[in-house]
């Protein structure tokens, strides 16, 4: 049988407009199935968002959840003689400390040279530069033959824990090797070298005899008037787990004292980190009646029971001993509606102050507790640790959205292919009709043509 290469050239009808037309209506069946899939990745989406804000308040959570935070210590320094730094082990309390000296390097300077480019070191063999210390072991530095005044200050530079510091100066008549050593302090000083005896002493020009050395010094200061040498000018132990770092001679007054800022600055966290995860969730479950606009999670069961879930711990407190805190509001911090009748943390400044100046130890048994998750944080954050799971209400929400979209990413495929199979049999049965039609009007026509000679030749006779 022949067959037609394009649809519609023997019947002469529109077979491919035709088959378009199917073609569209059936895909219109994929539509809703495309739109399911939009619904669940916006709120996949919508989920992302939302675990964000959570993560971002479990952090707050967990800076409270750390005991160490309560028993930080700050320094103050009043006057420009020294910088201080508490560790943990610093006690409190007030010191005076009086810079005498500061702790410098000794430096060195080897006799003049006139030219740069002049060969010090005759022979062919190596030699050997020593330079002496005053409290510890002399160092070795092997010279090549050939090394000019920069050669020899690039071996020096070269050599592995050498202790000095080599240049080259001009010093208004001629170049001089200069060494500094790399550690402050009389002990660190560099007291002399064998310069002369290697070099070719012709080529040095400098009428002072031997080199010239400036003794380096140890630090001197009091704090609360005993007097302390140190060869660094950064000193430890002088106060208990205090760095002091000296800057001038002078004096200055040392305070170590609790570190209120940074307690401050974690429980501010804590409550902006929970009311930003409340503006969050506000966003995502908002209705507004004149637009008709709504949140991607309007409605949903996770948000509920993770508000649920998080207003419970909130409230509930911990159990505290006499004289310790049991509820947020204890320590200046309460649930209370605001402006858009959403209920967020809000602070007592003033009553907060009072509590981190002066009972550090009662807020580090609320929040931090004796456990992990003892404390109000650690309570809250196993919370959200919760939640988020696998099994918690955003997890298994997250998790069974994701599975959703698979599953309709695979009845959009299966359905495609459906399509495409009821199309191609269109074709097909249209392809035949084609056929059909134009060999039914090749035969009208060959009767057609027969009836008229027929008529001729009745009408002849």
């Amino acid at each position: 049988m022949a067959t037609i290469q394009s649809l519609g050239i023997g019947s002469g009808l529109d077979l491919n407009g035709l088959l378009k037309d199917l073609d569209k209506a059936e895909r219109g069946k994929l539509e809703p199935i495309e739109r399911q899939i939009e619904t669940q990745q916006v709120k996949v989406s919508a989920y992302g968002k939302l675990e964000g804000a959570l993560s971002a308040f479990q952090t707050a959570a967990n800076a409270l959840n750390d005991a160490s935070l309560y028993q930080s210590l700050s320094t103050s320094v009043s006057g420009d003689a020294v910088q201080a730094a508490a560790g943990s082990d610093a006690a409190k309390g007030q010191y005076a400390v009086t810079v005498h000296n500061l702790a410098t390097a000794g430096t060195l300077a080897t006799a003049r040279i006139d030219n740069l480019d002049d060969e010090l070191i005759d022979g062919s063999e190596t030699k050997t530069l020593t330079l002496n210390f005053a409290g510890q072991d002399s160092v070795d530095v092997d010279i090549e033959p050939g090394s000019t005044l920069e050669d020899i200050r690039d071996a020096i530079n070269a050599k592995e824990d050498s202790g000095v510091s080599a240049s080259v100066i001009y010093d208004g008549e001629g170049y001089r090797l200069t060494l500094s050593s790399t550690e402050t302090g009389a002990d660190a000083s560099i007291t002399g070298s064998n310069f002369a005896d290697i070099v070719n002493a012709t080529l040095a020009t400098d009428e002072v005899a031997g080199e010239i050395a400036q003794q380096g010094q140890d630090a001197s200061l009091e704090v609360n008037g005993i007097r302390i040498t140190s060869a660094s000018n950064q000193v430890e132990g002088a106060i208990q787990g205090v760095t002091l770092n000296l800057a001038e001679e002078g004096s200055s007054t040392v305070k170590v004292e609790q570190d209120t800022r940074a307690v401050r600055e974690a429980i501010t966290g804590f409550v902006d980190a929970f009311n930003s995860l409340k503006d969050t969730i506000d966003e995502l479950t908002s209705f507004n009646s004149e637009s008709g606009a709504a949140g991607d999670l309007l409605g949903d069961s996770a948000v509920r029971s993770i508000e649920s879930r998080l207003r419970s711990v909130l409230s509930g407190g911990v159990a505290a001993e006499e004289g310790g805190f049991a509820m947020l509001g204890d320590i200046g911090i309460s649930l209370k509606l605001d402006s858009k009748n959403s209920l967020k943390l809000e602070i007592d400044e003033e009553r907060l102050d009072e509590v981190i100046l002066n009972d550090q130890d009662a807020l580090s048994a609320f929040f931090a507790g004796d456990s992990t998750t003892g404390g109000l944080a650690g309570q809250l954050s196993e919370t959200i640790t919760q939640l988020s799971g696998s099994n918690g209400a955003l997890g298994g929400a997250k998790s069974g959205a994701e599975n959703r979209i698979e599953s309709l990413k695979e009845r959009y495929v299966r359905m495609e292919q459906s399509i495409e199979a009821t199309i191609a049999r269109y074709r097909t049965q249209f392809g035949q009709l084609d056929l059909m039609i134009a060999q039914m009007n090749q035969t009208s026509d060959y009767l057609f043509q027969q009836f008229e000679m027929m008529n001729a030749q009745l009408g002849r006779n």
